[in-house]
């Protein structure tokens, strides 16, 4: 998605407000937005708090400021910068981390960004937002240019099926249809269900939906997908995230408050570890957290046995 950002910010460039600092990152793949912005296009250097520290600066003073790394290192390093300078001043700061989730595969546990919008949306005045495909970047740069408050994006990479059209963004799809359970899945990692699905018979097949931003009392969970949770007895949550802080544990606090449901039970697929056995791309990672389709199918068809939470 990094190609579809730098694209979505050069289309703003004119805009005398638009500032972009980056944490000495984006070689070989922001150089035209550095020749649109030109002096507001700032290598911050490998110095991540006075980054953000800097952004909050010029935030206050009036400016759209987006600051730009590698996803761990724009708020793992400089959270308490983001936290003071910030979100307690309610700044609109865009903070764009690159390789959400576990999208930095190999690079191991100090590149994995497994628990990024739990820690990021404990603050107040903090949103998050997770495209689902590359095609989304665009509609989400524009929603977010002129938010209040903290926004972070996670990049990742969409994964729809070769051939499949993708639908106009949206904060809440549906991405398959059926007579089988609902599954919710944060941002790209919906895409990797589809095929999956849609291969299952109609009778059987899941309804999947994808959200794309947190938290929920943003973000509402439309009437739709509500009414849909109040007719099942268990229905599916999967997220690149650790169990802590993520979207899962907010739906569920969100759903205690919904007198329409009471007995349906949330089945969480999540983000096991930093650590294996062994280190391996994005995928592996994925299949070791049981999030790959398969485990997905497994879970639905309950093939595998971890209690439902």
């Amino acid at each position: 998605m990094r190609n579809q950002f730098c694209d979505a910010l050069v289309a703003l460039a004119d805009r005398p407000d638009l500032v972009f600092l980056t944490g000495d990152l984006g070689f070989m793949a922001l150089e035209p937005l550095q020749a649109a912005l030109k002096d507001r296009f700032i290598n911050a250097g490998v110095a991540e708090q006075n980054m953000l520290s800097v952004a909050a600066a010029l935030a206050k003073q009036g400016f759209s400021a987006w600051a730009y790394s590698i996803a761990p290192f724009c708020y793992a390093r400089p959270f308490e910068q983001i936290r003071n300078d910030a979100a307690f001043h309610n700044l609109p700061v865009k903070i764009v981390g690159n390789g959400g989730g576990y999208g930095y595969g190999v690079m191991g546990p100090t590149h994995h960004a497994i628990e990024d919008y739990g820690i990021l949306l404990t603050l107040p005045n903090t949103r998050a937002f997770a495209p689902v495909f590359d095609e989304d970047v665009e509609a989400v740069v524009s929603k977010m240019m002129d938010s209040p408050g903290v926004c972070y994006l996670r990049l990742g990479r969409g994964e729809p099926p070769a051939a499949w059209t993708v639908p106009a963004y949206k904060p809440w799809r549906q991405l398959t249809e059926g007579g089988g359970p609902v599954v919710i899945a944060v941002g790209p990692l919906a895409g990797t269900y589809i095929q999956s699905f849609n291969a299952i018979n109609v009778a059987q097949r899941p309804n999947l939906w994808a959200v794309a931003e947190l938290p929920l009392s943003a973000n509402p969970v439309p009437d739709r997908l509500l009414s849909a949770i109040a007719a099942s007895e268990q229905f599916f949550v999967a997220e690149e995230h650790v169990r802590q802080g993520s979207f899962g544990a907010d739906l569920a606090l969100y759903l205690m408050g919904k007198s329409a449901i009471r007995n349906a039970r949330i089945r969480h697929l999540y983000a096991k570890a930093h650590h294996f056995s062994k280190y391996g791309s994005q995928h592996y990672l994925r299949r070791a957290s049981r999030l790959d389709p398969i485990s997905m199918i497994a879970a639905i068809e309950n093939r595998f046995s971890e209690p439902a939470e």
